[in-house]
This record gives structure tokens, sequence and C-alpha cells, in this order.
């Protein structure tokens, strides 16, 4: 069996990173919260090592998160991140106090002795960068334990019991600001733990075939497809696992970009010839927004509406048991805690959040555990083309998000398009189009004067937002060449009607989200 290492989640925001991380380096790992890690949970994963993630929580709160004690007593590799380091060493016995040096990004650890988790990474004298999220501190050791690194808030910023392979640090070795993190979490799992890393997407895709079939067995599935590519590889997978039990209901909401809704009629009727049904309710969800500015009740009327349609498309169908929704990770963290932890909604999903009982029907997520590079990676094992699984990330409400501020009408939606087509070209015209994680331009609730020809105008201003990001979860602007940018809002200012003006964002994430809305 493929070695499995557990992760238990605190709450923290970037506990998927940690998934994530490991992952990469070919060791399978689940994410449980620590309130639902129970001895038959913890005798059936079998795990080959543990992690405990870091949290919101102090350990000097009542009734504060703990990881059960067996995980102490199993005779494995553990390793604590952040509150998961305070948790360990508060239950093994040490001292845990909250600090008036607290360290909040960027931070730099002294290495001071050697230890299995450095091997190869850090050497004994170094002082490597780190980031760090934390008020409270370890202030002393459980017995066995020794202090491998410090930082100027952190006196034992990385701790070691080499005998029983515990390992606690208090930064966080998963996020990318941590430039060798990705080493020292490949060590704890290859080298302490000694696992293979022989999990492979090839793999996973088997593994997410075998339980989809387990699911659904001679059940009818709806697979929700919206047109990106979450919806479309689950689109794909579910065929491959149960054929002509699926049927795709693709919901053009009126919000895509120009040409989208006729690519993917055609790749899945001419190319895959998998059953689909497409339902044109631009009218009906541009009407029901129109007018509206909240962000929040623009996501959750999509997301209403979305259910309607496919309940009315259930009916016609006839006897569908399940829907498919191409859910991902991110999704589901930015929402609702997935692990049932505390983590804080930032902004909700139109496919997250189950459905209406009166629809009887079972919801199936295969992608629910995956970050989008994996989503992409599994679609290459499909045999999904390359320019579309490599397509950048567009958001299930679509343009109705790109427009903020302001009220939606077929006009704005237009004039949106229209931009933003001349700017995707152009970026693939540079050969700049895969070096950006997402770019898209938005639609701002300004006008602003301007003058065209011999006339004065009074037009909408564009925004143009690009990042660069390995996961979604952080991100930073992407630097265009200055001439680039010039031509793509010369373009822009004098091909789309409605349009004098171009900005570009230069915000990262965070302390902004790469979607405006």
């Amino acid at each position: 069996m493929t070695d499995r290492v557990l992760i238990i989640d605190f709450g923290s925001q970037v506990t998927q990173l940690i998934a994530r991380r490991v992952r990469e380096s070919g060791v399978y790992c689940e994410i449980h919260p620590f309130n639902n890690i129970s001895d038959s949970l913890l005798d059936e994963f079998a795990p080959k090592a543990i992690i405990l993630s870091g949290g919101p929580a102090s350990v000097h709160w009542e009734k504060s998160p703990t990881a059960p004690v067996r995980v102490f007593d199993m005779g494995i590799p553990v390793l604590g991140i952040c509150y998961g380091q305070q948790t360990m060493v508060n239950q093994l016995g040490g001292k845990v106090e909250t600090s008036e040096h607290r360290e909040f990004g960027r931070a730099f650890v002294d290495v001071v002795e050697d230890c299995a988790l450095f091997s190869g990474v850090w050497a004994v004298g170094a002082r490597e960068q780190v980031w760090m999220s934390h008020g409270d501190r370890v202030d002393s050791l459980p017995e066995g334990f020794r202090v491998v690194g410090k930082s100027d808030g952190a006196p034992c910023a990385a701790i070691a019991n080499d005998d029983k392979k515990f390992y606690a640090v208090q930064f966080h070795p998963e996020v990318m600001h941590t430039p060798h993190g990705a080493q020292l979490l490949r060590n704890f799992t290859h080298d302490v733990a000694g696992c293979v890393g022989d999990w492979t997407m090839d793999a996973y895709k088997d593994d997410a075939i075998a339980k989809i079939r387990k699911q659904v067995g001679d059940g009818k599935v709806i697979c929700g497809l919206s047109g990106g590519v979450d919806s479309s590889v689950t689109a794909v997978l579910i065929h491959e696992a149960i054929g002509d039990q699926l049927t795709c209901v693709f919901v053009d909401h009126g919000f895509m970009r120009t040409g989208e809704a006729d690519q993917v009629v055609n790749l899945f009727r001419d190319h895959y010839n998998i059953p689909l049904v497409h339902v044109d309710a631009a009218n009906t969800f541009i009407d029901a927004i129109e007018g509206e500015i909240d962000p929040e009740v623009k996501r959750k009327t999509i997301g209403r509406l979305f259910i309607e349609v496919f309940e009315q498309e259930a009916k016609k169908i006839g006897g569908a048991d399940f829907l498919a929704q191409g859910t991902l990770y991110p999704d589901v963290i930015e929402s609702v805690s997935f692990t049932g932890g505390p983590s804080v909604t930032i902004k909700s999903h139109h496919n997250v959040g189950g459905l209406p009982e009166r629809m009887n029907m079972q919801l199936v997520e295969p992608l629910r555990e995956l970050f989008k590079d994996e989503v992409r990676d599994l679609g290459r094992e499909l045999g999904l083309p390359d320019s579309f699984v490599g397509r950048h990330p567009f958001p299930g409400p679509g343009l109705a998000i790109r427009i903020p501020g302001q009220p939606i009408t077929h006009e704005k939606l237009d004039i949106l398009r229209k931009a933003d087509a001349i700017y995707l070209e152009e970026i693939r015209n540079a050969g700049l189009y895969d070096a950006i994680w997402q770019a898209f331009a938005v639609l701002l609730p300004v006008r602003t004067v301007g003058v065209m020809g011999d006339g004065r105008t009074y037009d909408y201003a564009c925004a143009l937002r690009a990042v660069t990001s390995t996961d979604g979860m952080t991100a930073d602007y992407f630097a265009f060449p200055p001439e680039i940018l010039g031509r793509i809002a010369n373009r822009i200012i004098n091909e789309v009607n409605g349009i004098n003006r171009v900005t570009y964002d230069y915000t990262s994430k965070p302390p902004g989200t790469i979607e405006w809305e």
C-alpha cells in the first residue's frame, strides 16, 4: 500500500499547503480535523507519519484544541508546525508562554544544532529566512527535546526529539515565503518517516475512479459543467468511471468570456461524445442580479439559480441520483473550513455548501481535496488538451464579480468581454500567458473624463489584474514590461467603446484577494 501521511488540522488558513507540499514530493496525505481523529480512523488510515498544523488558537484558552494522546504513543514520527508545535510541547510536559515579542511575516532562524529535519538543507551556523505568524511561543521543552533553531521572537523556533522522531517548528515551512520549507518537509516525510514517494497523479486518478464507481453504483449523475477547468476535469473523470450514466448540464449564465460557451459545447459533444445538455440561461441570471452591487448577494444569487436550473434539468432527464461539481480545496477553505476547524470565512463560493434537501440528490466532488495545479495534472492524465487545462482560473460567477460596486447590465458585460479578450490576446502574443497564474480585466465603478479626437469623453475606467502564484493562496503582481502594458491599454481604449482609461493593479495577496469581489 502507498505510504500515507496524516495531517491533523487545527484551523490554519494554510493547512492545505502542507498537503500540497507533501503530495509534490510523491507522498499521499489527507487532512482531518483535530476533533475528528478517532482510534478507528488512525487504525484504518495507518499513517506512516503525522503532521500537526498551525491554527488561530492558544494553548492557554479554555478547551484549546489538542492532538489525540494516542498520536504520541504510536511510535511514528510527528512534526508540529506553529500551533502544532505549541500543543505538542504543552501536551508532552513543556511550557508555552504568551510573548510580547510577536512575529508575523518574514523572520530569520539561526541554526544552532543539526538534526534530521535540516539534513542537506540547513547547516549549523546559518541564518535562514522563514515565515512566522505567532504570538505565543515555546518557553521550555519536554523531556528528550533539544533546541536546533532560534529566532528573535522564538528561542525554540525549531526543536527535535531524535529518539522518538518528534520534530516541531514555530515557523511555517509549507508557505513559499520559507524558501527551503518544501525541502524540510521532504526530509521529514522521506528521511525521518521513510516514505518512498511513489504516489502519482495517475495513481490518484485510478483511486478517484474506484471511489466514484463505489459511490455511484448503478445511479445516474448530472455534472454541473461551468466550462472551466475544474468542472471539465470532473466531467471527464466521472465519464471515464461510469460512462453514459453521466449527463453533463452546461449552464451558460451569461457571464462567460468571448467564445467560451461554444468551446465547451464543441469539446464535450464532438471530442468526448459525452451526453451534454446546453442550457442558455443568460437572461435569467443577468436579470436576477441586475442592479445588485453586493458581491456576496451576487455570488449567492448565482449559486441559487445554478441549483434551480439543475433541479429543472434533473426533472427533465429523470432519475438522477447524484450531482457532480468541480469543487476544489481552495474553494472549500475560503468558504468554510473544509475540515470543520475554525478557519475564517473569506468569501462564499457558489458550488460549496451542499444541496437543498428537496433535490434528494447526493454530491459527487472528486476534486474536493485537490489544488488547481493538481487538477491540471489530472486533466492531462485524462487526455484533455493542454491548451484547455492550462487556462487561467476563472471564477464560477464569471464576469459578474468583475464589475464591482455597480449594477450589472448587458452593456457592461459586453464592454468587459471585449477588454478582457484584448488583454488575454496580447498576453498570449507576448508569450507570457503560461508565466502568469491568472490575468483578467475589471470594469471599475467610476467614469473619467477623456479626449478622443477633438471630442470630450466620459467613459468607464478599466483595471488590469495579473498575478503570479504557485497555489492561489498567496500571490504577487506580475511585472509586465512597460511597453506591453502600454500596448494593451492603447488597444483597449481604441477598440472598446465605453472605456477611456486603463489602470494596472499592483496589489499582492494578502492583503488583497486575486479577484476584486
